[in-house]
């Protein structure tokens, strides 16, 4: 029986989900190792919710240490069918400001070495990913943020970022020259996992500031960001609770068969472990 339907990724400066009721704390194993802290799982709006804090309690998980796989796997396994990640970024346009919430449609990687698929290790697959986000779930966020009165845009670009370095003015530029909209460190790995894992996921990217190219505006400092992490995080909390509640009981969008035909290794040459590991994402397909 799933325990939780609506997953919540709370990125930096949102370490907890207010309003949550019936509450309970799960530690979690997978054939990936450990994800980043223990879910918090509840109620909230009337749903079945599982919380997680990416970078786990206290922040002590570089976004290039993050175990992605483990997560996603979690919430796959804890029955989860949509997630709603909160991250802060940066603003590669003018027009989106910090504590403004941008709901974006696209990624650019431009990360290294960070695992980002369940494949592998005798087992090859491919899904699409022209659209990388749900835009179910992306669309209840973005109405959710006109509801509570948070400036909320649907649609844009994220470019994912190695880090944990801030960028060079001359990336930031580079960037920018490119039409990219926000800047951050995390959502796009989490994004193809959880298309692999046919969870429907969008991001809720909070504004923190101008990254460094804009004219006139001082480089970006921590303590410049933890300011705005804290107006954004009691918004993102609002947004979050109204989106939960808005969001359909019915899926009916492509995530929900992702990866039907992904497998392309034959079955009689997959090893028996890989199909232990993979049978909760894939076995349904496969006769597992």
């Amino acid at each position: 029986m799933s325990q939780a339907e609506i997953g919540i990724i709370g990125g930096s400066g949102l370490y907890s989900m207010p309003g949550f009721t019936n509450i309970r704390e799960e530690r979690i194993e997978t054939p990936f190792g450990s994800p980043s802290e223990a879910f918090v799982l509840g109620d909230l709006e009337g749903r079945k919710v599982a919380f997680l804090a990416r970078h786990g309690r206290g922040h002590r998980i570089l976004p290039s240490e993050l175990n992605f796989c483990a997560n996603i796997y979690a919430f796959k396994k804890l029955g989860v069918e949509r997630i709603v990640s909160v991250s802060a970024v940066g603003s590669l346009k003018e027009e989106h400001k910090p504590t403004d919430f941008v709901m974006p449609d696209q990624f650019i990687d431009r990360t290294f070495n960070r695992i980002a698929t369940f494949f592998g290790d005798g087992i090859v697959g491919h899904v699409a990913f022209g659209d990388p986000v749900c835009a179910t779930v992306a669309k209840a966020a973005a109405d959710a943020c006109a509801k509570v009165g948070v400036v909320g845009k649907l649609g844009g670009t994220y470019v994912c970022m190695e880090g944990p370095q801030f960028s060079t003015r001359a990336e930031s530029n580079l960037y920018r020259s490119w039409g990219t909209d926000v800047i951050g460190m995390t959502n796009l790995q989490e994004a193809k996992l959880a298309r692999e894992a046919e969870i429907c996921y969008a991001t809720i990217a909070m504004v923190t500031d101008y990254d460094c190219w804009r004219e006139g505006h001082d480089a970006v400092t921590v303590e410049q960001i933890v300011a705005v992490l804290h107006k954004n995080a009691d918004n993102a909390a609002k947004v979050v609770r109204a989106a939960v509640a808005a969001m359909p009981r019915e899926r009916t969008c492509p995530c929900v068969s992702a990866a039907k035909y992904a497998v392309l290794t034959q079955p009689d040459a997959i090893p028996a472990e890989a199909k232990e590991r993979l049978k909760l994402l894939f076995g349904k397909y496969l006769g597992w």
